[in-house]
Formats: C-alpha cells, structure tokens, sequence
C-alpha cells in the first residue's frame, strides 16, 4: 500500500481526485498530466509508478466513475419493492446525478468522443453493459416478453436524458425519461 500523505491520502488516491476533478470538468484530452500531478500534490514519478501512463490514469478515472455511479443507483433502487419500481427509479436516481452541483454529461460519453484507445473504449463499453444489464435485467423481472429489446430502448432512454441534462442544463429531463420510460414499460407489460 502507498504511503499516507498528510491529508491521509495515497498518491493513488490523490492521483484519482486530481483525475476525476480536472478529467470530468475540462476533458480528458485537455487537461495533461502535469495539470493532474500539480493538482494532486505529487512527483510525477508518483504517476508513472503508480499508473504507467495518461491512458491508465485515464482508465482508471472511467473505472471509479462506473463504481460511484454504480453504487449510487443501486442504493437508490434499494428503497424499492418490484422490479417495476426499480426500473423506473433508475431514472430518478439518474435525476438526482443531473441535480448535483458541475454536472457535465456523462463521463464515458465524453471521455470517448474526444479520448478513442483501448482503455477509454473497455470502460466506457463495461459501464455501457452495467447500465443495459441492469434495465434489462429488471425489465425481465418485470415480466417484459422481450427484455432484452426493452433494456436497449430504456438505455437509449437514459443516455438522452442525460445528453439533454447536460446540453439544456435540465435536470428535470430525469423526469421526461421516467414517463416516457414508464410508457414503454407500460406498453411491454400490456
């Protein structure tokens, strides 16, 4: 395990603040590493020892992006009894994403329209599975006859909610995908 710096944090750690913060806010084609190591407060041997490269960082940031929002939701989920109320709550607990102060889009969809490599295209596509397993999976739960199709229509759904946060400055569009989920749902279950 790394050191503990000061303010009790790994290189690592701060490394993947520093990462998350500047990445998220200004892009990951932007903003360098030394950008990120003066952020972090730490030699840049620390980020070649500790990473190997800005496509690992970067990796990385993508990979921590997925595990928050990944344990957001499904927190959120928790407070619900059916698959049908799961289903939909994933799109309030997108809603509440848009609502946090610097919201700027998604991540992933970012980080591969200006980033395309290996690293940046296995995160985004893991995150994209997670997302589409999800819906479809508690779609199928929900009795949908083809949760599959359903999952696909219901993650188009989401990304544009998120497109339309991020492009409008809406995080009421959580609210439209909900009922126009809910509708599509509704029509499956029928």
């Amino acid at each position: 395990m790394a050191a503990k710096t000061m303010t009790g944090l790994s290189a690592r750690e701060r490394l993947l603040a520093a990462a998350n913060e500047l990445f998220y806010a200004e892009g990951v084609h932007t903003v360098g590493i030394d950008r990120v190591i003066e952020k972090a407060g730490v030699a840049k041997a620390s980020l070649y020892n500790t990473f190997g490269s800005k496509d690992e960082l970067v990796r990385a940031y993508l990979e921590s992006r997925h595990a928050r929002v990944t344990a957001g939701i499904s927190s959120y989920l928790e407070r619900y009894g059916t698959p049908r109320e799961k289903l939909l709550g994933v799109f309030e607990a997108q809603g509440e994403l848009f609502a946090e102060q610097g919201f700027r889009g998604c991540a992933f969809a970012s980080a591969t329209s200006e980033a395309h490599g290996e690293q940046v295209d296995q995160a985004a596509g893991s995150y994209r599975a997670w997302v589409r397993g999800l819906l479809s999976g508690l779609a199928r739960e929900a009795g949908a006859a083809d949760p599959e199709l359903l999952g696909w229509q219901l993650h188009m759904i989401y990304d544009g909610a998120s497109q339309s946060a991020r492009m409008d400055h809406a995080s009421s569009a959580s609210s439209a995908a909900r009922a126009a989920a809910e509708a599509l749902l509704d029509a499956a279950l029928a």
